[in-house]
C-alpha cells in the first residue's frame, strides 16, 4: 500500500511545479493554508517568484536601473504591480515598456498626469520616484482618488486643485489640496527643490482610495 503524503509536505520541486502555474491571489490563499506553504511561498527568491517575474516583466523592466537593487524576485513583483498604469494616464502620457518609466508628449498649454495601478484606502504607504530632467513650468507628485481629473487645459497645479487629490508642488514646495496652499512642504529650514523619497501619509490620514499620481507642467 502506497504511504499517504500530506499536501503540506509535498517536496520542494513539487510545490515549485504547481504554484508556478497559480495567480497572486491564488498563491495568497495557498499561504494560508499550512505552515510549511507559508514558509515556502514568504522565500522570495525561489523558483515561483522567479517564473512569476519572467512571465509578468518584460526583459526591459527586469534589467532597469530601478529594479536593479530590488533584492528577490518577489519584491520586483510587487513593484511591478505598484507601478504605472498605462491605462489610467492622460493621452498626452505613455508608459514604456518596463513600466516604471512615464514620458509626456510635449504638448502645449496641457497638463498631464498618469496614476499608478493599485489604490489604498488605508494605512502608511511610501513611493519613491525618480525625476530626470528638468521640471518645467509646474510639477506636482501626490495622490489622488479615481474621480480626480487627469488633464487639463493650461499649466496648472492639476493635482490638489479639488478635494480629490493632494499635490505636493515640487517647484515652490507648497503642499496642494482643494485649490489652496496648505502650507510649505517639507517642514525643514532651507527645503531642497525637491527629494526622492515621499511618504505622503505622514502628514494627512488616508480615507479613500488614493492612488499615487506623477503631473508634469
Amino acid at each position: 500500500m502506497a504511504a499517504h503524503m500530506s499536501w503540506s509536505r509535498l517536496p520542494r520541486s513539487v510545490m515549485e511545479t504547481l504554484f508556478s502555474f497559480l495567480d497572486i491571489n491564488e498563491l495568497r490563499n495557498c499561504s494560508l493554508v499550512c505552515r510549511n506553504w507559508y514558509k515556502f511561498l514568504t522565500d522570495e527568491n525561489n523558483d515561483v517568484w522567479r517564473l512569476h517575474c519572467v512571465r509578468k516583466l518584460a526583459e526591459e523592466a527586469l534589467k532597469c536601473d530601478v529594479l536593479s537593487d530590488v533584492p528577490t524576485y518577489k519584491a520586483k513583483l510587487r513593484s511591478f504591480y505598484h507601478a504605472w498604469n498605462p491605462t489610467d494616464c492622460s493621452r498626452n502620457i505613455y508608459i514604456k515598456s518596463n513600466a516604471f518609466t512615464l514620458h509626456r508628449n510635449p504638448v502645449a498649454q496641457s497638463t498631464d498626469g498618469a496614476r499608478g495601478k493599485i489604490g489604498f484606502r488605508t494605512g502608511r504607504h511610501c513611493w519613491e520616484v525618480w525625476w530626470e530632467g528638468p521640471l518645467g513650468t509646474v510639477a506636482v507628485i501626490g495622490i489622488a482618488t479615481k474621480a480626480a481629473p487627469l488633464q487639463n487645459q493650461g499649466y496648472v497645479a492639476l493635482l490638489g486643485s479639488d478635494s480629490q487629490s493632494w499635490g505636493w508642488n515640487l517647484v515652490d514646495n507648497h503642499l496642494l489640496h482643494n485649490g489652496d496652499s496648505q502650507g510649505n512642504y517639507p517642514l525643514l529650514n532651507n527645503a531642497p527643490k525637491y527629494q526622492v523619497r515621499l511618504n505622503f501619509s505622514s502628514i494627512f490620514n488616508i480615507k479613500l482610495k488614493y492612488h499615487i499620481v506623477f503631473s508634469p507642467l
